[in-house]
């Protein structure tokens, strides 16, 4: 890689690098608020903690604010990427799909699991932070198609379309746009595919993935989500498979614009087990919401997986907005908010990453496989 050739465009506040903080803190944040109700139907959602729903943390996995497998995995996705950043400037080697799965076994072992086939190095900054050695309703998808990954990256053999791949794709677009301009829309939606698709085998599994990674990069353009998600259908279409992802976003687009009830529009888009639902029912919380708030809040007062939708509109509308619209009082008390902040930052500062640093820290904190 060029790096001099690789630098990003800064809006014109200079704001981008608090745009890369605030995808992942939003989406760690709805994730910890979705997490008390996310098997909870909104009717009881509504008896529980009055009409306007879940507005702040409540109790879930021995505290408040604490986050699930949706952001764990996020974090692994991101290292992954970074690992595979290492890997290329420390050794020339290019490609990403090697170095996410192994940061994805690694998020195995944090769970109490190995993988059948593949002894991985648990090694590494993120192995070594001993919060996210806690099961927090891991997918049993996830679980299954890690433990019996053969080594070789590729989308897994199941049929499995549920919402456990596309929740943990926002680093693909992160990632990506910091080296803007020295590739095509392709690569980015190809990645967010790949790091999908090692778990879930179903083309709705993994195509919403590389949607999502379109989108979060796009916004970081300042194109509109609108116009983001314009330029990800052009490459979804072009997909086998493609029709119930296509389907799905264009019904929560048509939604956003039709006046309904914002809880009626969201039962008609589904519960988001799935991945064509939790991507649609993210998208239109985020084309709704007048700010970060409220569409978090909207996306998580539902029937269905209110973490991973909550943890999808953090993303989106993080990306959008940036750290500045965050509240406060869900800020404080995020767990390993920390953590997210640093990984957000190297996912920002890893354009500087050469083969001659005289730092050798990135290399412990990154080991490039």
């Amino acid at each position: 890689m060029d790096q001099h050739n690789l630098q990003p465009k800064r809006d014109q506040n200079g704001q981008i690098q608090k745009r890369y903080t605030a995808c992942l803190l939003g989406g760690a944040i709805g994730d910890a608020l979705g997490a008390a109700v996310e098997f909870m139907p909104r009717a009881e959602i509504l008896r529980r903690f009055g009409p306007e729903g879940i507005t702040d943390y409540a109790e879930a996995y021995g505290g408040k604010g604490k986050i699930t497998d949706d952001t764990q995995m996020t974090l692994f996705t991101a290292e992954g990427l970074l690992r595979g950043q290492m890997r290329g400037v420390s050794k020339g080697i290019a490609g990403f799909d090697h170095t996410v799965a192994n940061a994805y076994l690694r998020w195995l072992a944090t769970q109490g699991y190995e993988c059948r086939a593949v002894t991985v190095e648990k090694d590494g900054w993120l192995f070594q932070q001993r919060d996210l050695h806690s099961q927090r309703a891991p997918g049993m998808t996830c679980l299954s198609a890690l433990r019996d990954y053969p080594g070789v990256p590729e989308v897994a053999g199941n049929d499995s379309k549920g919402c456990g791949g596309v929740m943990r794709v926002a680093p693909v677009g992160l990632y990506w746009r910091t080296f803007s301009g020295s590739f095509g829309l392709e690569r980015v939606f190809e990645d967010g595919c790949m790091c999908a698709g090692l778990t879930h085998g179903h083309p709705s599994g993994y195509l919403t993935g590389g949607v999502l990674a379109v989108v979060i990069f796009e916004l970081l353009n300042d194109k509109t989500l609108l116009d983001a998600l314009g330029a990800a259908r052009t490459l979804l279409v072009a997909e086998r498979g493609h029709e119930e992802t296509l389907a799905a976003l264009d019904k929560a687009i048509a939604l956003s614009q039709s006046g309904k009830p914002h809880h009626i529009a969201i039962q008609e888009l589904g519960e988001g087990w799935v991945a064509e639902e939790a991507l649609a029912i993210s998208v239109y919380c985020a084309l709704v919401a007048k700010n970060l708030e409220q569409g978090i809040v909207l996306a998580v007062n539902h029937d269905g997986d209110s973490d991973s939708t909550g943890a999808i509109t953090g993303n989106i509308l993080g990306a959008m907005h940036g750290t500045g619209v965050i509240p406060q009082r869900w800020l404080e008390p995020l767990e390993l908010r920390e953590v997210i902040e640093a990984v957000a930052s190297d996912l920002w500062t890893c354009r500087e990453w050469h083969s001659y640093m005289e730092d050798d820290g990135f290399w412990e904190r990154y080991p490039g496989y």
